[in-house]
């Protein structure tokens, strides 16, 4: 991967790119952008269209954003990292370890590039904090010398012996869980007397409630989307006659121009393939008279602040027929009913059970196939998980997405989402554009 600014490109560029160039072509692309304009030009097509295919919730473009994640106040991070010190005595770890993922980039700023040369960082609760970074990789990091220090390692260098020396003696070890399992395997192995346990039992109970700051960003990042799926329901993005991925390039497009720094996914289903809940946008051409699902949102950086959005509506391209528009008049009336349940001190599997209550008097149980929601905020999805099951009540600060869908397999499906905010007066949902169906000739 080049490391290179990411910037703005034009709209008949990216959507040249988008149009022209399917999927499974993107890697011989990639060779053929070696420099200049045209990489920058690459790297939001690869985005905006790759991240359909892999439903991508961490970094594609980890070196060009990394500028972007070091400019959090080096006092945010030394008071998350003080936090994690306090919850860390709350449950009884030792030390904390972190390799990639988001947690890392949320105490440091730093989001380590997935590699299988090893990057940790090293919080005991007793000591001061060191990152472990390939020697190659440590220019990247911007030094934060009273948060933590940085350990550079050469080529010969075993990482490992350097993790295990900052261990010490210590015994409960919680680590991250997207740590490359090579790595845990490794730690296993060479450390006796030492208990394994999830980090998120440290990293979870901080990163799912936000603070005003965080709640600020995320809603500008829904405010974003909500422009765009305005458009979408007014008939300013064409959807007739063109595919449903040249349909999720203009959104992957359109993130970015409101002020994301990356697309993390744009769904397009269309007719049929919106009773697949994360349908892939193919070439299948969206034609009048039937339902198009727009599901999309991208991860927005303000003053520091890492925050995802994520949104659903759909469109009906023509009169929707009585059975279709009574099963939206149903998914209308669970969206409205979950939100409305999301209070503070409320357990999470209550917000699931509202909605889900509503689809199932009125008999499409049988179609509701997934959770309500997850959490959103550095990631697009986190903790705190809105499904049965989770009985943790909800807290002030919490994020999460409300988002019932009835898909009827081989004929049609819908999905109706906000992000929702848990606020001590009540929820406060952060998606505002109109929740009816849309319908456009």
């Amino acid at each position: 991967m080049v490391a290179v600014p990411l910037v703005p490109v034009t709209a008949d560029k990216l959507s040249a790119v988008a149009q022209e160039r399917p999927l499974s072509r993107l890697a011989d692309t990639c060779k053929s952008f070696a420099s200049g304009p045209l990489l920058h030009l690459f790297q939001c097509a690869f985005v905006v269209l790759l991240a359909q295919r892999e439903r991508c919730e961490v970094s594609l473009l980890l070196a060009a954003n990394h500028a972007l994640l070091n400019r959090y106040p080096q006092n945010m991070f030394a008071s998350r990292i003080e936090q994690a010190r306090a919850q860390m005595a709350n449950v009884g770890v030792d030390v904390l370890l972190l390799s990639v993922g988001a947690d890392l980039p949320y105490l440091t700023g730093y989001e380590a590039m997935p590699l299988e040369r090893l990057t940790m960082l090293v919080v005991p609760s007793d000591g001061p904090a060191e990152l472990i970074i390939p020697g190659l990789e440590a220019p990247r990091v911007d030094a934060h010398d009273d948060v933590f220090t940085l350990v550079p390692w050469g080529e010969t260098d075993d990482p490992i012996q350097l993790a295990i020396d900052r261990i010490g003696s210590r015994t409960s070890v919680a680590i991250g869980e997207k740590t490359w399992a090579t790595f845990l395997v490794q730690l296993v192995a060479r450390l006796d007397g030492v208990t394994f346990r999830d980090a998120g039992d440290v990293m979870t109970p901080l990163r799912s409630v936000k603070d005003a700051a965080e709640i600020a960003n995320l809603r500008s990042a829904a405010e974003a989307v909500d422009r765009i799926a305005a458009r979408l329901q007014s008939g300013q993005i064409d959807l007739v006659g063109r595919t449903e991925a040249q349909v999720s390039a203009e959104l992957g497009r359109q993130i970015v121009a409101e002020g994301h720094h990356r697309v993390n996914f744009a769904i397009v289903a269309a007719g049929e393939n919106a009773s697949s809940p994360h349908h892939e946008p193919g070439e299948r051409v969206i034609q009048p008279n039937e339902v198009v699902l727009c599901d999309f949102g991208g991860t927005m950086i303000n003053d520091g602040n890492v925050g995802c959005s994520d949104i659903t509506r759909c469109v009906y391209t023509g009169e929707p027929p009585a059975e279709f528009a009574e099963l939206y008049d149903v998914l209308f009336a669970a969206q409205e009913a979950s939100v409305a349940a999301a209070t503070v001190g409320t357990p999470a599997q209550e917000v699931d059970r509202a909605g889900r209550a509503v689809i199932d008097d009125a008999g499409y149980g049988e179609y509701f196939i997934h959770r309500t929601g997850h959490g959103i905020g550095v990631e697009a999805h986190e903790h705190p998980y809105i499904v049965e099951g989770n009985a943790d009540p909800l807290a002030v600060g919490h994020a999460f997405s409300v988002e019932p869908g009835i898909y009827v397999p081989g004929k049609w499906g819908a999905r109706l989402e906000d992000i929702v905010v848990a606020a001590a007066g009540g929820p406060d949902p952060l998606n505002r554009v109109d929740h009816h169906l849309a319908v456009i000739s």
